[in-house]
């Protein structure tokens, strides 16, 4: 017997045909690939859509990851400007500045250098001439540590969008695997609710002709017509639920939630890991971890950076061209228009009113809060590999009880079945069987998914899916 995914052999009903009255044919089909049970009119094959092509088009399609995604993206692209922040930039000024002249006349002069030009006198006397020409290559660079605390910020806050990423993409993945067994189980679930209701109607085939034959009262044949209604019920409600799941995975996969499609679970699915192994790659690089981790690391920084406001930065300038009132390397004299300048500049921080301290003190409220949260995440690893690892162990250690269960309600309802067609058992009693055999199968197939399901999600929680 193989466990896991469609990969679960069960074992096949036994034919119920050693009465005299009846043709038993209801046999339990195998779980091999499951295909679309609404019996599409497209001649074409539906596409075979296994688990890892599922996650693949719902990451396509599904919005909440495209978020984390974009997210994760916007912050690398942060941190490469915060480290652009650290770098010299450079520019290009280019201006042109007419100021009014003080007199309205034109004087003989190039701002203290004898000329025949047209400079004068401004009347701002912040400004240096009439008519002043702007052409400068600037170089800045500012120098502190909150520059340096920016980067390193950065870089935390890149880390923790792509923790969150996974995160979501574990999310979807979970998402994805409930729905794809869920469309496998409601496929099987029907097969059952069909082999229920064949069942049905052949023993009401029974009652009826053992009735024309006066070897059962009527009230027989009306017990099973009853309970043939009610697998028709139940038949109906297996064909609702089939399309409700295919929809809604089909929203995740699909443009048009409404194609067809078909799934197929692979039959070598990897057995439960040892509880050692889940421990050591559950633990090793767990995103919420590593979110929690990154977010104290970021508020470690802000603590910093709010520190940083008791340092000065220092500021440098460079800058070459021209500023003259003539657009030209020389003036009318040939004086040089062209040349440089640099500055430094350092500012102190003195008294803010006790802003920075405030400031400091904030960050480190937040600090203490991430820590909190990151020692509350790593309990909740420890209690969630346990959980899960003890719910994989049940799933897989109960899959043998609930085969055999079925095939002990395959063996009871046949032996039913002779005993009332032999007048030993009464119509309550078959329809007992019938009830045992269909609620053991509909056991089986949700332990499969349960298993399925808990395996799958050990192997998120390791890293492996």
């Amino acid at each position: 017997m193989t466990f896991g995914g469609q990969g679960y052999r069960s074992p096949t009903l036994s034919c119920l045909a050693r009465g005299a009255f009846f043709l038993g044919a209801a046999c339990l089909t195998s779980h091999g690939q499951v295909v679309a049970t609404a019996k599409a009119s497209d001649p074409a094959m539906p596409p075979s859509i296994t688990l890892e092509q599922a996650i693949a088009l719902a990451k396509a399609n599904e919005p909440s990851f495209a978020s984390a995604l974009a997210a994760s993206r916007v912050s690398e692209l942060d941190r490469s400007i915060a480290r652009a922040a650290l770098l010299p930039n450079v520019t290009y000024h280019n201006q042109f500045l007419y100021t009014q002249a003080a007199d309205g006349r034109t004087q003989s002069s190039n701002v203290g250098n004898s000329s025949s030009g047209v400079t004068s006198t401004p009347r701002f006397i912040a400004n240096n001439a009439v008519h002043e020409y702007t052409s400068l290559g600037t170089v800045n660079e500012t120098i502190g540590l909150g520059q340096a605390t920016a980067v390193a910020h950065a870089t935390a806050a890149a880390a923790v969008a792509a923790a969150e990423l996974e995160i979501a993409r574990r999310g979807l993945v979970t998402t994805v695997v409930g729905l794809f067994y869920s469309v496998i189980s409601a496929d099987r679930k029907l097969a059952v609710a069909e082999r229920a209701f064949q069942e049905a109607g052949s023993f009401t085939d029974l009652t009826q002709k053992r009735e024309s034959a006066r070897e059962v009262a009527h009230a027989d044949a009306i017990k099973a017509q009853l309970q043939q209604q009610q697998r028709e019920r139940d038949l109906g409600e297996a064909r609702l639920l089939v399309q409700k799941v295919r929809l809604e995975l089909g929203v995740l996969l699909f443009p048009d939630p409404r194609s067809t499609y078909s799934l197929s679970a692979s039959s070598n699915l990897p057995a439960m890991p040892s509880r050692e192994e889940v421990i050591a790659s559950g633990t090793h690089l767990n995103p919420e971890v590593q979110s929690a981790l990154f977010s104290l690391r970021g508020n470690d920084l802000d603590v910093t950076a709010a520190r940083a406001a008791y340092l000065p930065d220092l500021a440098l300038n460079f800058s070459y061209g021209i500023d003259a009132p003539q657009f030209a390397t020389r003036g009318p004299d040939g004086v040089h228009n062209l040349g440089y300048s640099a500055s430094a500049t350092l500012d102190i921080p003195i008294w803010d009113w006790l802003s920075t301290q405030h400031k400091v003190r904030q960050s480190q409220i937040l600090r203490d809060a991430a820590r909190t949260t990151l020692s509350a995440t790593q309990r909740r690893l420890v209690a969630q590999i346990e959980e899960d690892y003890a719910e994989s162990s049940q799933a897989q250690s109960q899959l043998a009880s609930l085969d055999l269960s079925v095939a002990t309600a395959q063996e009871s309802l046949r032996l039913t079945r002779l005993r009332y067609t032999a007048g030993e058992a009464t119509v309550l009693e078959v329809v007992d069987a019938q009830n045992s055999l269909t609620s053991a199968e509909l056991a089986r197939e949700d332990g499969i998914v349960r298993y399925d399901t808990s395996l799958a999600n050990l192997q998120l929680l390791t890293g492996t899916l």
